[in-house]
């Protein structure tokens, strides 16, 4: 099998990356960072979050050249701000009604029937409203740790002929079963290494010491705003986030050098197109 980078017509010590804005359909200030990073920042690539409660807000103001994924989202992680399934499944509901809040609470309790079924209306639903989707991933990784959920992503995957996002390898080793090698024996393109940056220096050394390969790096991109304040302790990483994709000249700076994809690139390559 080609490497992914001699599928992208690139050279084999070529440093790629793709920069995914995540946290769209979460809240309007998630809207709007992510929005602004995709449009005027550096931002390559954006996941929607369907049973989220901005979502529709969200799909209404996906433009055509915007890269746009599903996050397949099996928890509500907040305590002030709570969504659920879309299939009402029983198994999939905490004893607030929605989604449950710890990735572990997922995994004892979710049955895989439903968690199959409510990952597809999640896809299906995004369609319906116009997103032309480019990507599966997964909020919190619950899809990626555990046999049995990865199994559904990657059988969706398939059957949907897109690529998914899979976790940094430090979190992979954990999972304790191979994930790349799984994925691709079922030719289900992803990139060849996943970043997670928690500050700027972080995304700074990240991008100073890019290997060879396609490299995803993912953010949390919002702007300030007191919904944000109210709902997550989180708020100021994300609001750096923004500012780090939006107004930040020395990261600009570094990003002249490297060359940017979205996932819309790896799709045509999951789906034998050639790239434009």
């Amino acid at each position: 099998m080609s490497s992914l980078l001699e599928r992208l017509g690139r050279p084999s010590n070529a440093r790629v990356v793709i920069i995914s804005a995540l946290g769209l359909g979460v809240s309007h200030a998630a809207n709007m960072g992510v929005f602004s990073a995709l449009r005027v920042g550096a931002a390559t690539s954006t996941g929607l979050m369907m049973p989220c409660p901005w979502s529709r807000h969200a799909a209404a103001r996906v433009a055509a050249e915007d890269d746009v994924g599903v996050e397949l989202t099996l928890n509500a992680e907040h305590s002030q701000l709570r969504w659920g399934p879309l299939t009402q499944a029983p198994t999939l509901l905490d004893g607030d009604g929605g989604f449950p809040r710890t990735v572990d609470d997922v995994w004892d309790h979710a049955d895989v029937d439903e968690v199959r079924r409510e990952c597809l209306a999640q896809l299906e639903r995004a369609r319906q409203w116009g997103v032309d989707v480019t990507y599966l991933g997964s909020h919190l990784h619950t899809l990626l740790l555990r046999p049995e959920f990865f199994d559904v992503l990657l059988e969706l995957a398939v059957d949907a002929a897109l690529p998914i996002r899979l976790p940094p390898a430090t979190s992979e080793r954990l999972a304790g079963f191979p994930l790349r090698e799984l994925a691709n024996e079922e030719d289900v393109l992803h990139p060849d290494h996943t970043v997670m940056p928690r500050s700027r220096q972080q995304l700074f050394d990240a991008l100073r010491t890019l290997q060879p390969g396609v490299t995803e790096i993912v953010l949390h991109p919002a702007i300030d705003s007191p919904e944000l304040r109210a709902y997550t302790s989180d708020w100021t990483s994300q609001v750096e986030d923004h500012q780090l994709l939006v107004d930040d000249a020395q990261i600009a700076a570094l990003l002249k050098d490297v060359p940017r994809i979205s996932y819309g690139h790896l799709r045509r390559l999951q789906q034998g197109k050639d790239l434009d």
